[in-house]
């Protein structure tokens, strides 16, 4: 075999390598969107579970969107933190008894990784009725959720107030 031969076969060689290892990446860059569409997908179902549990006062489906390693930090406006899932529900079992309550919620973001994910969501809480008048409460509320054994979590829930009817 020639020189000229060799360089051919090797130079085709090459090619191949290159055109195998592209088809590769490419294969691999369609699972990782793929992967990613469904990492979104499963974030932003158990935060709408969440919300939608909030909105409907159903405790059992809040219960379901929680940490089931029992770690949960609720930060509200004037109260101090809650550092559990039982804390958490007992607030919101306590709430949730209140009559006559409604409340408005939109996600305005979302900040998804593959273990930890941020959503910011707009509450308008409003009451017909606290004190004779008609009450309402706009709040920012961030919730921070944790990836568990391929499940998404609610971990963290801080609310701040930015607007609300005088008492």
């Amino acid at each position: 075999m020639t020189i000229n031969t060799k360089y051919k076969l090797i130079l085709l060689s090459l090619l191949i390598i290159s055109f195998s290892s592209c088809e590769v990446k490419e294969k691999r860059t369609q699972k990782n969107e793929t992967s990613k569409k469904q990492n979104e997908e499963l974030f932003n179902s158990t935060i709408s579970k969440h919300l939608n549990a909030v909105t409907s006062k159903d405790s059992s489906a809040l219960k379901a969107t929680m940490s089931p390693k029992g770690n949960m930090e609720l930060i509200q406006p004037s109260s101090e933190i809650l550092y559990s899932v039982d804390g958490f529900m007992k607030f919101h079992q306590k709430w949730f008894e209140a009559p006559n309550w409604t409340v408005d919620i939109k996600i305005l973001s979302t900040d998804i990784g593959d273990r930890i994910g941020v959503a910011t969501t707009e509450f308008l809480y409003k009451e017909p009725d606290r004190n004779g008048k008609p009450y309402f409460n706009r709040l920012i509320v961030s919730y921070t959720l944790e990836k568990i054994n391929n499940n998404w979590y609610i971990i963290k829930d801080h609310a701040s107030s930015i607007e609300k009817t005088e008492n």
